[in-house]
């Protein structure tokens, strides 16, 4: 089995942000596969976009511009905790020397009223370099990352429907 090494990444995804949403979503980093296309939760078994669809009750945004439109229309923005950092492929835990971005900075002209964190290691950052600085409540909810198997769709659904209570 080949090892991956770590390689220290700057984020090149800008964020997506509407100065209409009601709330904004934040992953750790950006996997190979999402830097690859070039936009977020790009990985064909990363459950994000299935469970966003399923709660708002549309369809499954597939392209980057269908996964953009999808947003506007729900007032949702997105972006990542972190700028930039050293990681081994996809692997949060391997995280090091990590550099947030400046969330206050993309949120002060927006209508966003609520931070969503996708997965504990988004929350741990988020909580260590921008809970301060964000003049926002947050809520972690649990990874839609295939390595979180624990965690079947259902369940992802039941704890990812607490964002409607924002978008109203």
């Amino acid at each position: 089995m080949k090892k991956e090494k770590q390689e220290y990444l700057q984020h090149r995804i800008k964020p997506f942000v509407s100065s209409d949403s009601r709330v904004l979503i934040l992953g750790t980093f950006p996997s190979p596969k999402s830097r690859e296309i070039g936009f977020y939760y790009g990985h064909p078994q990363n459950r994000f976009w299935k469970v966003l669809a399923a709660i708002l009750k549309q369809k499954i945004p597939m392209t980057v511009d269908e996964k953009k439109e999808f947003l506007k229309r729900n007032k949702i923005s997105l972006w990542d905790v972190l700028d930039s950092c050293s990681i081994t492929g996809a692997s949060d835990s391997s995280i090091k020397n990590p550099k947030p971005n400046n969330i206050a900075e993309i949120i002060k002209d927006t209508d966003i009223k609520h931070i969503f964190l996708t997965g504990q290691k988004a929350g741990q950052l988020y909580k260590k370099y921008c809970q301060g600085k964000v003049d926002l409540n947050f809520t972690i909810l649990p990874s839609t990352s295939p390595a979180n198997c624990a965690m079947n769709l259902e369940t992802l659904e039941n704890k990812y429907r607490i964002i409607l209570n924002y978008l109203e």
